[in-house]
């Protein structure tokens, strides 16, 4: 039976959540993702986070939480969204060489009248990149779907110099404040 509902399609958040011990339903959030102007990253992770969990909420059943999550890639303040296309894919990877940037992972868990927001932040630092190893690791596909244009957790950890905060923030659940969170909301990884 499950103990939440997940607000994600990401197939890693659900491994991570599973890893923990928690079970839980997927229901797709439909939500705008577009940052405001003027908008800090923090504040939008932590936006867009809660604004997925809330319209989750309000399309499922009451009796159970609702965990939602958004992850930002900032390089020098400026967001890295998922890749548009090719050209953008290596020109993020290309931006991310030799240097360091922040991963935010924000988790919002809602239920009812209540809503709470963590988030983790954390730097990654890459060594530099070959054209050559841009091309090739774009051709895997990896790169696609993800947040800066890298998977930690797959070949794109081969890049990662250096981590300072939580390996499952970059993957895109920091499980520390997950777990934190969740025992506020009657659910234990612990049973």
């Amino acid at each position: 039976m499950a103990q939440i509902y997940l607000a994600s399609s990401s197939p890693r958040r659900a491994d991570l959540l599973r890893q923990i011990g928690i079970s839980f339903e997927v229901v797709v959030p439909n939500v705008e993702e577009t940052p405001l102007e003027g908008e800090l990253p923090d504040t939008y992770a932590r936006r867009i986070s809660a604004v997925k969990a809330r319209h989750v909420e309000s399309h499922a059943a009451p009796h159970l939480p609702v965990l939602a999550a958004d992850t930002v890639v900032v390089l020098q303040g400026g967001l890295m969204g998922k890749p548009r296309d090719r050209d953008d894919g290596l020109e993020m990877l290309a931006l991310l060489s030799g240097n360091t940037h922040q991963v935010i992972s924000a988790v919002s868990v809602c239920q009812g009248d209540l809503l709470q927001t963590v988030a983790s932040e954390t730097l990654v630092r890459f060594r530099k990149l070959t054209k050559d190893e841009r091309e090739k690791y774009w051709q895997t596909g990896e790169p696609r779907d993800k947040a800066g244009g890298y998977g930690i957790q797959g070949l794109g950890a081969v890049f990662v110099e250096s981590i300072n905060g939580s390996y499952s923030g970059v993957v895109g659940l920091p499980l520390m404040q997950t777990a934190e969170l969740l025992r506020r909301f009657g659910v234990d990884c612990l049973p």
